[in-house]
């Protein structure tokens, strides 16, 4: 069971075995009807520059699934609005309210593999743009996706739905345990990862019987399910550290030191005990207060690539593994150059070389350090926007990227950074690896000279083309937090402004923080 298999599909590829049964029928490109036809059927031709689609279409579900099991894979990224279920197809067509949550979901899915009852499943997007349902025809579906809103707003379930659709569950405190435990999972990893889902309030970690365990304390019984449900079997690594989740028998844990083995966010005031480095307050602050903001903005990819690099376990060698060259494509072939590449991509890894296609400018070749890094970068930057574009992200089959013969003039399109300055993670065990997050309106800046002045500050990212939100200094004034209006806005202020010479020998660093203002 890999973190990513190789029979999962997921991005814009659009499959022509989409193939919607007899129950369904309308025009590409528009709405999902179902009605009560056997006899039309409508394939969906495969669209490779389609947009992305608040419609999610899952395939190969094991026999015998549930609609609740179904809509557990999408309840982590945001309201689950629609659903329609083939089940002589093994198939479900998901609809979720927003696209930016779709997006979420696919990114997501492409680091870690989709699995229900232990079966991996395809998901991709849709041709469709909403997914219309005949309620009559679709009443168990419907009934299920209600019991599950209502749950989600506060509610409780309708009895509607006939059979107990959602058990309550038991407890908030969950029992974790990691199999095949290759690299380290931390106490922090965990709270990254389990926040998707809700307030997480405590943390206890522990080894028992030669294996990492922890004990983890949501506010909500309901958040405990909802990450039980879909979390349960996953891996938080490639084909390693696999989550078994289970419900404790506890309901409330005593958390008396706040350490890297126990964590009480709800009492950042805590000793740390004899021994233990202790834990910042604000960061145990800003932690409890964020959690639940940190919906769909970090992937479990990232929380262990950051624990494993930090603790040596990543080799960064300079040289691609297998998977390290990406294909970047829909860029913006006035407006990019393998520098805002560089810059851009180099928050996920260090970037050795870049090549945008001579006679197809608007897609390049980024090789990283290794496949790590590769997989880091394509899980967060898929589906973003660069440019006013919505950049598409793949693993490419090459494994390098050729520089062009001596004396050959590509017109600055390859560019070798090999020996960069400005790589983010060439010290093994770099804090930097700790801090990678996805793309967000809300940049993290450090280096700053004393004499700037927040007025400074704020005209500059406002010369980048953006509107300035917010802002606000750290104590020591040598580090701030800036809100733009609009991830893109952010995107394109980072490449910009990303080492930019503030005068005094201090090149400002620029990075997307997870908090908000």
């Amino acid at each position: 069971m890999d973190g990513i298999a190789s029979d999962v599909a997921v991005g814009v590829k659009r499959s022509s075995d989409e193939l919607l049964s007899g129950s369904l029928y309308n025009s590409p490109n528009s709405s999902v009807t179902a009605n009560g036809s056997d006899s039309k059927k409508l394939r969906v031709e495969d669209s490779m520059d389609s947009p992305p689609s608040r419609v999610i279409h899952i395939r190969k579900l094991p026999n015998e699934v549930s609609e609740t099991e179904v809509i557990a894979l999408g309840l982590p990224f945001g309201k689950v609005t629609n659903i329609l279920m083939l089940k002589g197809k093994n198939q479900a067509f998901l609809e979720l309210g927003t696209e930016e949550a779709a997006v979420t979901m696919v990114n997501y899915y492409t680091a870690v593999t989709p699995q229900v009852r232990n079966v991996p499943v395809f998901i991709q997007y849709s041709n469709h743009k909403e997914l219309k349902t005949d309620n009559a025809l679709n009443q168990r579906a419907q009934a299920v996706l209600q019991a599950v809103s209502a749950v989600q707003e506060g509610g409780s379930p309708s009895s509607a739905a006939g059979e107990s659709v959602l058990t309550p569950a038991p407890s908030p405190v969950l029992r974790i345990i990691i199999d095949n435990m290759f690299y380290p999972v931390t106490l922090d990893v965990l709270q990254q990862i389990f926040s998707k889902f809700g307030t997480v309030m405590k943390i206890i970690t522990f080894t028992k019987n030669n294996q990492f365990q922890a004990l983890l304390q949501f506010s909500d019984p309901v958040n405990a399910q909802q990450a039980k449900l879909s979390l349960d079997g996953q891996n938080i690594y490639n084909s390693c550290c696999t989550l078994r989740i289970d419900f404790s028998k506890l309901v409330n844990l005593n958390v008396k030191y706040n350490n890297d083995k126990s964590r009480d966010y709800t009492r950042p005031e805590l000793p740390a005990g004899d021994g233990q480095p202790p834990v910042d307050p604000s960061v145990a602050t800003t932690l409890s207060k964020d959690s639940t903001s940190l919906l769909g903005a970090i992937s479990p990819l990232s929380a262990a690539a950051a624990a494993a690099a930090a603790a040596g376990r990543v080799a960064l060698s300079g040289h691609s593994g297998p998977g390290g060259v990406l294909l970047v494509s829909n860029l913006n072939e006035e407006m990019v150059t393998p520098q805002s590449l560089f810059t851009l991509f180099g928050v996920y890894g260090d970037v050795q070389r870049v090549k945008i296609l001579y006679n197809k400018k608007d897609s390049a070749l980024i090789q990283m350090s290794d496949g790590n890094q590769a997989q880091l970068a394509m899980s967060h930057l898929n589906g973003q926007k660069m440019y006013g574009k919505i950049i598409r992200v793949t693993l490419s089959k090459h494994q390098t990227v050729q520089l062009p013969r001596e004396g050959l003039d590509d017109q600055g399109l390859t560019k070798d950074f090999t020996s960069s300055p400005l790589h983010r993670f060439k010290k093994p065990g770099s804090k930097n690896f700790q801090n990678i997050f996805p793309p967000s309106a809300t940049l993290h800046l450090s280096n700053i000279p004393e004499n700037v002045t927040e007025e400074d500050l704020r005209l500059l990212f406002s010369n980048s083309g953006g509107t300035v939100k917010a802002f606000k200094f750290f104590q020591d004034r040598k580090m701030a937090l800036l809100q733009m209006s609009t991830v893109e806005e952010a995107i394109q202020a980072l490449i910009d402004l990303h080492n930019y010479d503030m005068g005094r020998g201090h090149r400002l660093r620029v990075s997307f923080s997870k908090s908000t203002i």
